[in-house]
């Protein structure tokens, strides 16, 4: 980028593969928050088929989080999510947390980790 002032933060969104079908919708969300979405989801399907190697995609996946400003995390969190996480925190990266709501339409709403992690204790 030939200005600075141009560049604009990247947010990895993290959600498991239960939230994998609300992919578009969130980074529609982080786009129009004025932010540059990073999906795994996006970029490689659900897992490519199965066609790759779990492990080249993890570590895939890992570079994006390294590469990322902030991870916003989207709904339950899941083992994977959960590594997301850790990742994040060990890079020291910023983390937001936000609870879906379908109805009527497609809503995220910013909580805390705390909250995230009941969520994700009632869906266990």
């Amino acid at each position: 980028m030939d200005n600075q002032s141009d560049y604009r933060r990247v947010i990895f969104s993290a959600m498991s593969k239960r939230n994998f079908f609300l992919r578009e919708h969130i980074i529609k969300f982080i786009l129009e928050k004025g932010f540059t979405p990073a999906s795994a989801f996006m970029m490689y399907s659900y897992f490519l088929l199965d066609t790759v190697e779990r492990h080249a995609l993890i570590s895939a996946n890992n570079e994006l989080i390294r590469r990322s400003d902030e991870v916003w995390v989207f709904g339950s969190i899941s083992d994977g999510v959960q590594k997301e996480i850790d990742l994040a925190n060990e890079l020291g990266l910023p983390i937001k947390y936000f609870d879906i709501n379908l109805a009527p339409k497609c809503i995220f709403s910013e909580i805390s980790q705390g909250e995230i992690e009941k969520l994700s204790s009632l869906d266990s």
